[in-house]
């Protein structure tokens, strides 16, 4: 390690991650769906919780709609 560093030749940029910052919330889940997202996690080696986040994630990208019908 040097024991300076010329600071004008660093050329410092903004993080590309900041746009992708998490904020912690609670949540109320379904016992059976946390079983099967935890299966899943098991299964592909991601955490449960980055895949309820990936999932989640891809369907406000894909802007899709819910469509619910109670019987």
């Amino acid at each position: 390690m040097r024991k300076e560093y010329d600071i004008e030749k660093l050329n410092p940029r903004k993080n590309p991650y900041s746009k992708q910052l998490k904020k912690t919330i609670t949540i109320n889940l379904n016992e059976d769906t946390i079983k099967y997202f935890k299966a899943q996690s098991e299964r592909c080696g991601i955490p449960y919780q980055t895949l309820i986040n990936l999932y989640l994630t891809d369907c406000a990208e894909n802007k899709r709609e819910l469509s619910i019908s109670w019987n």
